[in-house]
């Protein structure tokens, strides 16, 4: 047995949505497709890639590892196969507005593959919060954006998810918690907690432990990805992120661990927004198509 483009293909769709059975939807396929797919994967490479969970599934820290490389597969295919297509059909100037998270964790490097098959079309960037992004989109300022989308709020917006980020609990090396298979909130309420605050994350994370009757010990609200990294790393407490910004190591050099966590807690899931009635223009279309593409996503009718 080798390694061939429907492993990869298969996995990376049930990594980003989280679920065996929306992977085998998104695809049209059956799930036994998928899971056998997987299963010859986890053979090839030596490695145990998910974990079966009460919500689906999620990555181990090898899967975590593989989907990177995973990721980059399917991007040089996808290049391959569009080499030459479409570039000289589009001029002129998109206009998108991109949240800090997606900024920093999702957009650079789809902007080069994207410059590099449409070298004609032009996109103007720039970084707003969640609600300035939303007037933004509604008053016609943007063409589009890429955001949280689990933060959109306006009714007036059309999103359209791409990823489904896991979240997990970030702890410092050798910890007594990583010896668990999964951690709860009552758990983690006994710990000092650093909670980030940027792109809404503070109200997010207490949207779900206000569900439970136990509460963060917040020791430190900061708006520094870095700075939780640097202070989880140096065993300064601990805080739930999600898998798109996790890295293992923190600027001094020191090692995170993740562990995953008993409660359901909502996974960050990360796509694309426009105005509700909006005619999508030519750019507007290749900009999505793109993405539908490098996410594996069938490409549904566009909402009116």
């Amino acid at each position: 047995m080798s390694l061939n483009f429907r492993h990869v293909k298969y996995f990376v769709a049930a990594a980003n949505l989280g679920q065996i059975s929306r992977a085998a939807k998104e695809l049209s396929v059956s799930q036994s497709a998928i899971t056998t797919a997987v299963k010859e994967l986890e053979v090839l490479t030596g490695s145990k890639l998910f974990v079966r969970t009460a919500r689906g599934v999620e990555l181990t820290e090898a899967g975590r590892r593989f989907l990177g490389s995973a990721n980059r597969i399917l991007a040089g295919v996808t290049d391959a196969l569009n080499a030459g297509v479409a570039s000289d059909e589009v001029a002129g100037t998109l206009s998108v507005a991109a949240s800090y998270t997606v900024m920093g964790y999702f957009l650079p490097q789809h902007l080069e593959r994207i410059h590099r098959r449409f070298p004609r079309m032009e996109i103007q960037l720039v970084e707003l919060s969640r609600e300035m992004i939303e007037e933004g989109l509604i008053g016609n300022r943007f063409d589009m954006a890429v955001v949280l989308t689990s933060n959109i709020a306006s009714p007036e917006i059309v999103t359209e998810t791409l990823l489904s980020s896991q979240r997990r609990l970030w702890l410092p090396q050798d910890h007594p918690l990583l010896g668990l298979d999964a951690v709860g909130l009552r758990e983690i309420a006994e710990e000092s907690y650093i909670m980030l605050t940027v792109d809404e994350a503070a109200h997010t994370t207490l949207r779900y432990w206000n569900t439970t009757p136990y509460v963060p010990n917040v020791r430190l609200r900061t708006s520094s990805i870095e700075a939780v990294r640097s202070m989880v790393a140096n065993g300064q407490g601990v805080t739930i992120l999600s898998d798109m910004i996790y890295r293992p190591w923190s600027l001094e050099g020191r090692r995170i661990e993740t562990v995953g966590l008993a409660q359901p807690v909502p996974a960050m899931n990360v796509g694309l927004a426009w105005r509700r009635g909006a005619e999508l223009s030519p750019a507007m279309k290749l900009f999505r198509r793109y993405f539908s593409q490098a996410y594996e996503m069938p490409l549904p009718l566009q909402p009116e």
